[in-house]
């Protein structure tokens, strides 16, 4: 991984927000040789953060970096220098690439990638089976053996129920979640929205919620059989998150994450922005947009990821039905969960810290996710007060599918530190 080098450092007088530790207040953070510290050497370089908000290295456990296979939509290197500008210590790789991460060889190949062109860690999610292709289960014992913190077939579900079954059991048995694309297809096949006045409206087929809520359906019952750890993609309707409701008060080991945009936007975007609001699953009613948004604020909804989709131009541009699903996140995803969650009241500063940083680096396992000495020196300087304006010409991505182009935000990184090393630094800091 790139970026500053040297000896220790000294984040002066911020507002350290360690939810993980229960800890919020103004202090100093040191890191040194890498890790937090109590103590730094003579000559350390110090960062002041008066008057911003010092947390746990921000972790996106759901983004697609492409490589290998389309490196002309996003590389290793281009993606997660969008993550460090967007304030990601840490991401997790979905295995949509060609070839997948379907064997311990291709895990240690990405693995390897990253550590040669990464910004910031990468954590790789392999697939849950041979080629993605749904029909015989991938090595998962040597593939965690290699490094996977998980498995998705991610855009892909995995239809045949006893495969899942079996996926669910090994899963137990390594204690590496399952983190599937939950989708019916014979329910959604040749849809480009969610299913409703407004997909009427467009004379479009539509997506309806019961093709998420089914397969959710399915492999919660399946989880009540085997017990394997399940982390649901994505959600975005209201029955999901009342299944998921329902699961975690039955002790179930589910958890789920959502996505700015489902807890932001409602299929009207489609009909203003056609293709750029496109992705899956869809943005669906108010209904849910509230539901999800509730379920953030009682603890229902675990984490928040973006689920970042870089796509060409050429993708995006094309009529709503041949159009690619998906949109980048990285670079606006702060701004967008603290305009819409905190300034709103729905969420404290704690408590968005905690979505971003302890919550996934607890189920996916991963390293940080806190801040006591000997803890890994991640973390992510934030402007609460920063007011920014989205331009993707600015994106750092390849990419610049976004449908929040010209939205006013407030809070957004303006330093990002991984290992004690300086990765990225935003104007003025």
């Amino acid at each position: 991984m790139r970026g500053d080098t040297g000896g220790d450092l000294i984040l002066r007088g911020g507002r350290v927000v360690d939810p993980a530790r229960g800890v919020d207040t103004v202090a100093d953070l040191i890191i040194s040789k890498g890790r937090v510290a109590g103590r730094a050497a003579a000559g350390a370089k110090v960062l002041d953060a008066a008057g911003l908000i010092v947390c746990p290295g921000f972790i996106d456990s759901h983004v697609h970096l492409r490589e290998p296979g389309f490196e002309h939509k996003e590389t290793i290197a281009s993606g997660t220098t969008a993550a460090a500008a967007g304030g990601f210590t840490a991401v997790a790789a979905m295995p949509n690439t060609e070839p997948p991460p379907d064997s311990a060889d291709r895990v240690r190949d990405l693995t390897g990638r990253a550590l040669r062109d990464a910004r910031v860690r990468v954590h790789v999610i392999g697939s849950i089976t041979l080629g993605r292709a749904g029909r015989e289960l991938a090595p998962l014992a040597e593939m965690a053996k290699a490094g996977a913190v998980a498995f998705s077939d991610d855009g892909d579900p995995v239809e045949e129920e006893g495969l899942m079954c079996a996926a669910l059991e090994e899963a137990r048995r390594l204690g590496r979640p399952l983190f599937p694309h939950e989708e019916v297809r014979s329910l959604t096949a040749g849809g480009c929205m969610h299913e409703g006045a407004v997909s009427v409206r467009l004379g479009v087929r539509g997506m309806p919620a019961a093709g998420e809520e089914e397969m959710i359906r399915r492999d919660i019952d399946l989880v009540r059989r085997t017990g394997g750890p399940l982390h649901i993609a994505h959600i975005s309707t209201a029955g999901t998150v009342e299944l998921v409701r329902a699961a975690k008060a039955e002790g179930l080991p589910v958890t789920c994450e959502a996505l700015p945009h489902h807890f932001m936007l409602t299929d009207e975007e489609v009909a203003r922005q056609g293709p750029l609001a496109k992705m899956a699953p869809p943005l669906r009613s108010a209904a849910d947009v509230a539901a999800i948004v509730a379920g953030l604020a009682d603890g229902t909804v675990d984490t928040i990821a973006t689920d970042h989709a870089p796509h060409t131009v050429e993708e995006k541009t094309c009529p709503l039905p041949e159009a690619a699903f998906g949109i980048v996140g990285l670079e606006t995803a702060i701004g967008l969960s603290m305009t819409s969650l905190v300034e709103t009241g729905l969420l404290d500063m704690p408590a968005l810290v905690d979505r971003w940083s302890a919550a996934p680096a607890r189920i996916l396992g991963l390293p940080g996710g806190r801040l006591a000495e000997g803890d890994p020196g991640d973390v992510t300087v934030i402007d609460p007060a920063r007011r920014w304006t989205v331009d993707p010409a600015a994106f750092r991505s390849s990419a610049r599918n976004t449908p929040f182009a010209g939205s006013e935000l407030v809070g957004r990184a303006v330093a990002t530190v991984v290992a004690g090393r300086v990765v990225y630094r935003g104007p003025g800091r």
